[in-house]
């Protein structure tokens, strides 16, 4: 593949921002395989919503897990196969869910609010406890009405909630200006209230951690306010999560790089107007190796 001229403003900025991720950003080991790089699923999906999933596990095989899974909330496959990317293997919901192989999941990117999306919900709080799990959008809306699932999702141990700030909003019960207002302190109380990593998305997302550690993020721009974009930011740190990169780290460097790349887009004659989701997973790909391969070879990486 060619790629487009990509410009980028400030490579040393970038690259120093970068080496707070060195898990992230560090080389492949030569007698590596697709295992090495583990099994990713990825759930939701309803009828009408396939593209929130497809967007997810593209933007999860573009990070570099060996296997993905995207899994649709429906009777039967909305298609197939994903024409583009034939990578990803097909399921529905309930078939991807008696699979023993997987090594992470993400749960809720058009998942629906239904019945049927509570039965997920209520699987993956009790059968992925020794294992990573980043509920986001529909999933975030039906653990915030159950007392039983926020007991469940409490006790699970390695999970990671993805609100924007309405969905924070009703995991605290408050108003979405509320959390406007307090965004440190908002983050902080879901992380405490779930013991789960929170990214707390909009501008200069925040990560909490249980313990009350915040990381601010600087990356992005206003490109990123388009349908789909958090689906891409589930499936790149649902992907680095997989790869059995530590989840404090995954999950940073997985908004800093979602974020980092949507300003690559603007920076190369793009702009932030039209910026569509799907175009941040391949340029997310480019950025990671660029940045990779910046901390082995230093010389000349960025004049291409």
């Amino acid at each position: 593949m060619i790629y487009p001229p990509y410009r980028i403003l400030n490579p040393e900025h970038l690259f120093q921002t970068a080496t707070q991720f060195p898990h992230v950003f560090r080389p492949r080991v030569g007698d590596s395989h697709k295992g090495t790089y583990g099994t990713l699923a990825i759930i939701g999906g309803a009828a009408g919503m396939s593209g929130a999933v497809v967007l997810a596990a593209t933007a999860a095989v573009y990070q570099g897990c060996g296997k993905v899974w995207a899994g649709f909330n429906q009777t039967g496959l909305p298609f197939a196969v994903i024409p583009e990317r034939p990578e990803i293997m097909l399921s529905t919901a309930g078939q991807l869910c008696q699979r023993t192989d997987i090594g992470a999941w993400v749960v809720g990117c058009g998942l629906g609010l239904q019945e049927d999306g509570e039965h997920i919900i209520t699987w993956a709080l009790q059968h992925t406890r020794n294992r990573p799990l980043l509920l986001d959008a529909d999933a975030l809306t039906l653990i915030a009405r159950s007392q039983t699932y926020r007991n469940m999702a409490e006790q699970h141990g390695q999970l990671v909630l993805t609100p924007h700030p309405a969905e924070a909003a009703r995991l605290l019960q408050a108003t979405t200006a509320d959390i406007q207002a307090n965004r440190m302190e908002s983050a902080k109380a879901i992380s405490q209230t779930f013991n789960a990593i929170t990214v707390l998305k909009g501008h200069q997302s925040l990560v909490a951690t249980p313990d009350g550690q915040i990381y601010t993020n600087f990356s992005g721009n206003a490109g990123l306010a388009t349908a789909g974009s958090g689906d891409v930011l589930s499936g790149i740190i649902g992907s680095l999560l997989t790869q059995g990169i530590d989840t404090q780290e995954a999950v940073q460097a997985g908004v800093w790089l979602h974020g980092a790349a949507a300003d690559v887009l603007r920076d190369s004659q793009i702009g932030e107007i039209g910026m569509l989701a799907g175009e941040i997973a391949p340029v997310a790909r480019w950025l990671r190796n660029r940045l990779t391969n910046q901390t082995t070879n230093p010389v000349k990486l960025w004049h291409a």
